[in-house]
Order: structure tokens, then C-alpha cells, then sequence
């Protein structure tokens, strides 16, 4: 009976286990399911041989995360990484990624997307040492490392030949230099955010937009130097879903009127673009007829005049639409912008 009932219990194990495991793990976020290594051998070799779940290491906002990365790289099942996160995660720095490098045993031919926003910690040095990992790297997110320099671009553009998306936002150190290293390199990227890059000028910008005519996705969020010389090259990108242009004082409608020629938008942030008047909202209304979301937050120059010529274009898309602060229309309570656009569920960008 007794010797029943063991054999019973390891063939569920044997059996059982692994098929619930395979079923449950997909959904547990990776923590859990490092957790459930530990509640028995038959738990950890079901976890362990299913390499979908490997391909995630998510150390975002973990203390000592750079002894944990170490850890976590020595360790078979993480040989075929995909993505790594290690947003504001503490304790990350130049040497551990040196260490990896130096070590010569990790080489993460299959990683795709590597997070490192907010790791403040981490130089140049550091950059090139984690880019020289991942040649095949597709994605690279550097937010809000501000002592990096435009070394780090010659470091990005030597290691991963095939970046397609590149997140600077707050690189307030990199020049015209490092993003003409970006124009000259990447000419099949999609999606670019530079925002509060401050050091950027038109020359610069001009050379992304002429050469990266792929882009899908263009972040210039609190930029104020730029002016129509760059604005206008907006337009000759075919392919823009998304553009961030909030706070840009220099942008008039000559220039919108040329960005208008981006007919695939569907996000459009132009809060707080000063200059910008009915003529230039209504340029965006004519060319632009699948806008999603519009902000023109904070623009003093536009009427209710704008809002129809959205209306007739952009009625059926349109479902975020933000004018706080626009005190040339007078039509701004919901039950009017419903009356005109009808899909309407959002009526804020910025709170």
C-alpha cells in the first residue's frame, strides 16, 4: 500500500508537475517563478527546461543588481536572454559589466532589448563594456544617465550594428557629434527619443531626419532650441506614428505644415508650442486623418476655427484630445468636443 502510494506521488511529480508548470509559469512574473525553483527538484527542473521563461532576466528597481546579473549570467539557463532589465535598479556599475567582459564566458549573441535607464552609476566606460556583450542588440534604453558623453555613442555604434531603437532621454551631455555617429549608423531606425538632449542643434537633427527615414516613433519632448530649419524635415518621414514635439517655442506653421505631410500620425504632442496658430492645426487636421491623440496644451494662438477642420478629418479617430489652457476656444467643455468628436474618452495629456 505504502509502496503504492510512493509511486503514485513520483509519477504526479513526474508527470503532473511539469505539465502544470508549463502551463502556470508563462504567467507569473519572473520573480515568482525563481521563487518556485526552490519548492522542490521536480518544480525546478519543469522551471528550468522551459527556455521561453529564461529569456526575460528582470532585475528593474533590485538592490545589488549587479552581483545579481553576475549570478544570474553564470547560470546555464539564462544563455539565451532575449531582453534584460535593470531599470533604476541600485547597485549596477561600470565594474560588473568590466568584469563580464574581462571574464571572456558570457557573450549574449541572442539578446534583443537592454534597459538601463536611471542606472546613474554606470560611464562611458560602463556602456562600452555592456554593448561590447550584445552584438546583435535591436533596443537600447540609457534614460536619465546624464554623465555619459558622446564616447557612449561611439561605443553603442562600434558594439550593435543593428539598433533599431534608441532611447537618449535626458543625455544632456551628448553633442552633435554623438547623434550625427547616430544618422551615419542606425539608417533603419524606428523609434528615437532624445528628449532634453540639450546640447542638440538643427545641423544635427537635420542629419537624423534626413538620414533615419524609417523612423516610426520621434521623442523631442522639452526641446526649445530647434526651429523650422529641422521641423520642416519632419515631413519626408513617411512612416512617423508618433511624435512628441511638446515645448518646442520655435516651431511655427511653416513647420507643422510640413510635419502635416506625416499622414500615418496618430500621436501628436504639441502642448505648449507657442507660436503654432489655427493655420498650422489645421495643415495637421487636412494631412494627418488618423490622429489617435493631439495635445495643444497651452497654445494661446488657436480657435475654435481649428477644432472644426479636426472634426471633419479626425472625428472617427481621435480619442485623446487636450485644449486646457487654450483660451481662443471657447468650445472646450466635454459635452462640446463630444458633440465634435464623437470617440472622445480622454480630455487631459498633462495633469
Amino acid at each position: 500500500m505504502a509502496a503504492a502510494a510512493a509511486a503514485a506521488d513520483e509519477a504526479w511529480c513526474r508527470e503532473t508537475v511539469p505539465r502544470v508548470m508549463e502551463l502556470v509559469s508563462p504567467r507569473l512574473p519572473q520573480r515568482d517563478a525563481c521563487a518556485l525553483l526552490s519548492v522542490s527538484p521536480w518544480c525546478h527542473r519543469a522551471l528550468a527546461a522551459n527556455p521561453k521563461l529564461w529569456e526575460v532576466l528582470d532585475l528593474h528597481e533590485t538592490k545589488k543588481a549587479g552581483e545579481r546579473l553576475i549570478s544570474a549570467l553564470s547560470l546555464a539557463r539564462y544563455r539565451h536572454l532575449k531582453v534584460v532589465n535593470l531599470e533604476f535598479a541600485q547597485d549596477i556599475e561600470d565594474r560588473h559589466f568590466l568584469h563580464l567582459k574581462e571574464t571572456g564566458a558570457i557573450l549574449l549573441e541572442e539578446l534583443e532589448l537592454l534597459n538601463l535607464n536611471a542606472c546613474q552609476k554606470i560611464s562611458d566606460k560602463g556602456i562600452g563594456a555592456a554593448t561590447s556583450l550584445c552584438p546583435n542588440l535591436q533596443a537600447l534604453s540609457i534614460y536619465w544617465i546624464v554623465g555619459l558623453t558622446d564616447a557612449s555613442i561611439e561605443h553603442i555604434v562600434k558594439n550593435c550594428k543593428q539598433i533599431i531603437d534608441l532611447n537618449l532621454s535626458g543625455c544632456k551631455n551628448i553633442s552633435d557629434r554623438g547623434i550625427q555617429l547616430v544618422a551615419d549608423n542606425y539608417q533603419g531606425l524606428q523609434k528615437l527619443d532624445i528628449t532634453r538632449c540639450i546640447k542638440l542643434t538643427d545641423d544635427a537633427l537635420q542629419k537624423v531626419l534626413e538620414k533615419c527615414s524609417a523612423l516610426e516613433s520621434l521623442n523631442m519632448y522639452a526641446l526649445s532650441s530647434f526651429t523650422d530649419k529641422a521641423y520642416t524635415k519632419i515631413g519626408y518621414l513617411a512612416n512617423l506614428t508618433f511624435l512628441d514635439l511638446c515645448g518646442a517655442q520655435n516651431l511655427t506653421d511653416d513647420g507643422l505644415s510640413s510635419i502635416s505631410r506625416c499622414g500615418s500620425l496618430t500621436y501628436l504632442n504639441l502642448s505648449w508650442c507657442v507660436r503654432v496658430t489655427d493655420v498650422g492645426v489645421v495643415a495637421i487636421a487636412q494631412g494627418c486623418r488618423s490622429l489617435e491623440l493631439l495635445s495643444l496644451f497651452g497654445i494661446l494662438g488657436v480657435t475654435d476655427a481649428c477644432l472644426e477642420a479636426l472634426s471633419k478629418s479626425c472625428s472617427n479617430s481621435l480619442t485623446t484630445l487636450d485644449v486646457n489652457g487654450c483660451t481662443g476656444i471657447k468650445k472646450r467643455s466635454r459635452d462640446e468636443l463630444i458633440q465634435l468628436f464623437p470617440r472622445l474618452s480622454c480630455f487631459k495629456v498633462h495633469s
